[in-house]
């Protein structure tokens, strides 16, 4: 589990070191922030963000919307436009890339959370959510922690069991987070190493080390085979 990761892309230094801070403090994790295209695009190689904040007029020949284009063709994650600019014309060059969020300076701390909030639902959509309090993006579950999101990525996950309208998610550092959703809800958003093995639980496939006739072991945890499941699971096992 990890903090959500944030890139800021913007050429004055004050305002992007204030907007860093402001994410700090809300509980995300401000990447160093850079100013033009470039930069950005490194930063985004280097540090793989999961969402950015681009301001629309970047020094450079290149704008935020030229990094947002890119984002969306070569890396597939969220981004928000900030921009002093409100006019007709600005917005309408930002909806060509369709941006899950919009941020208009100057703004306050709560619209900056507001901003992170919908463009993480909003790219979420895309993929398929798995509730309002958790959402799936690419390859891991963000989670609701503490008023933010944290970031739990699938090969971090051992196996998930049910408790009524709860799932607990067994982690492989031995943490567990516990979300409010169902066990074939969630199936359907996770990837393809995670099968059903029982009414109440989901196992990592990855992490599989042994298979009886009533239980399988993820690593050196010992969890129950349904009935119901135990041909699936046998069929799954064949084609690893």
């Amino acid at each position: 589990m990890s903090k959500v990761k944030i890139l800021v892309v913007e050429d004055e230094v004050i305002i992007a070191d204030n907007i860093c801070d402001a994410l700090d403090g809300l509980g995300y994790k401000a990447l160093e922030p850079a100013i033009n295209y470039t930069e950005a695009i490194l930063r985004i190689e280097e540090e793989k963000p999961d969402i950015a904040i681009l301001d629309i007029q970047l020094s450079g020949k290149k704008t935020g919307i030229d990094i947002a284009k890119k984002i969306k063709e070569s890396y597939n994650f969220p981004f928000i436009f900030l921009t002093s600019n409100s006019d007709a014309f600005t917005v309408n060059l930002a909806k060509e890339v369709m941006p899950p969020a919009y941020l208009v300076k100057p703004f306050s701390k709560d619209e900056l959370y507001t901003s992170i909030e919908i463009a993480l639902h909003n790219f979420s959509k895309k993929i398929g959510e798995v509730d309002t309090e958790n959402l799936i993006i690419k390859d891991s579950l963000f989670v609701k922690d503490k008023g933010s999101y944290s970031k739990i990525h699938f090969d971090d996950i051992l196996y998930l069991k049910s408790s009524h309208v709860y799932i607990e998610i067994v982690l492989k550092s031995n943490k567990k987070m516990v979300v409010r959703t169902s066990l074939n809800d969630i199936l359907e958003k996770l990837n393809d190493n995670f099968v059903r093995v029982h009414r109440g639980f989901i196992i990592n496939t990855k992490y599989l080390s042994q298979i009886t006739q009533t239980s399988v072991k993820i690593l050196s945890e010992e969890i129950p085979i349904g009935k119901k499941y135990k041909e699936d699971i046998v069929k799954r096992i064949n084609l690893i």
